[in-house]
């Protein structure tokens, strides 16, 4: 184990025997604030030039921070594309370049505390708000790709905000805010008062006022939840971050909605890259538009499903 982690662990478990809400702050401050900024690598430089980039205020009547868009084509035929944490909107270039291609006009953008927007971190209530902001803008899309901490944002905004996309594409997809938690105090090897201390900040500060935050921010997967639109399942056998099993349970949930596309050897990050992913987004809006079905996927690096 990482000694900063076994660091962190014992000092965090260590105060919670004399004093829970004191460890419960330092674990919250951990948990809401992003490790450092995603920074614009080389090779997503060249599409990210190309981009007309606009800011989009967070915050309500209280702004707090500044997102930043960038667009790229006419316009026409829209797509969202919407990151997840401690990621950036550059991390799509690669499935940018494949949109254009096909005619389609990507958008994307940063969220506060990641990339070049301002601000210091960003909740899943930002996400949502993003979202439904260019939707209102520049909708209705066509299609939302969306990764991660993004794809629980996605149907958020779905669900809250009427934004209504003809398909979604949903990668490395987090069930539910309390996986969040979860993961994150396994992760720190953090002893279980240590959790309910963390879900009741949460709560609190996180979002004062939200009523039933933890069914409520959650990927429909009940018929309670009805998504009646084509979902494009994606997620990698190797994500050490979110269990692939939870795509899997996600796409059975949909149904005859959903394609379950399951790579190898990309991970969490690396699967937003990945020029075969790029292809089966591309495969799904052309079957889509044009009535046919998908095209079956290289089963050496894929399976379909669902």
């Amino acid at each position: 184990m990482d000694l900063a982690v076994t660091a962190v662990r014992t000092a965090l478990n260590g105060v919670s025997y004399f004093s829970p809400r004191l460890a419960g702050k330092a674990a919250f401050r951990l948990f809401r604030t992003p490790r450092g900024r995603s920074r614009l690598r080389s090779d997503e430089r060249p599409v990210m030039d190309r981009a007309e980039v606009g800011g989009i205020a967070v915050g309500g009547e209280k702004i707090v921070a500044k997102a930043v868009s960038y667009r790229w084509g006419t316009g026409e035929r829209p797509v969202l594309l919407v990151h997840g944490w401690e990621s950036r909107g550059s991390r799509f270039a690669t499935l940018v370049s494949e949109l254009l291609d096909l005619g389609l006009s990507p958008v994307t953008f940063d969220a506060p505390g990641h990339g070049e927007a301002t601000g210091e971190t960003m909740t899943i209530l930002d996400l949502r708000d993003i979202i439904a902001a260019l939707d209102a803008e520049l909708g209705p899309f066509e299609m939302v790709v969306a990764h991660s901490l993004g794809v629980t944002a996605t149907f958020v905004a779905v669900q809250e905000r009427g934004v209504r996309p003809e398909r979604i594409v949903a990668i490395s997809g987090v069930p539910d805010f309390a996986y969040l938690v979860d993961r994150f105090c396994a992760g720190l090897g953090l002893r279980a008062r240590l959790n309910r201390e963390l879900r009741g900040r949460v709560e609190r500060e996180l979002f004062p006022g939200e009523g039933d935050i933890w069914s409520r921010f959650a990927l429909p997967r009940t018929v309670a939840q009805p998504v009646p639109l084509p979902i494009l399942v994606v997620h990698d056998e190797h994500d050490d971050m979110v269990d692939p099993a939870e795509s899997r349970a996600f796409a059975a949930a949909l149904g005859d909605r959903a394609t379950l596309v399951v790579t190898r050897g990309l991970g969490h990050r690396r699967i937003l890259g990945d020029r075969e992913v790029a292809a089966s987004v591309r495969d799904f809006v052309v079957s889509e538009t044009s009535g046919r079905p998908a095209a079956v996927p290289d089963p050496s690096r894929q399976t379909a499903a669902g």
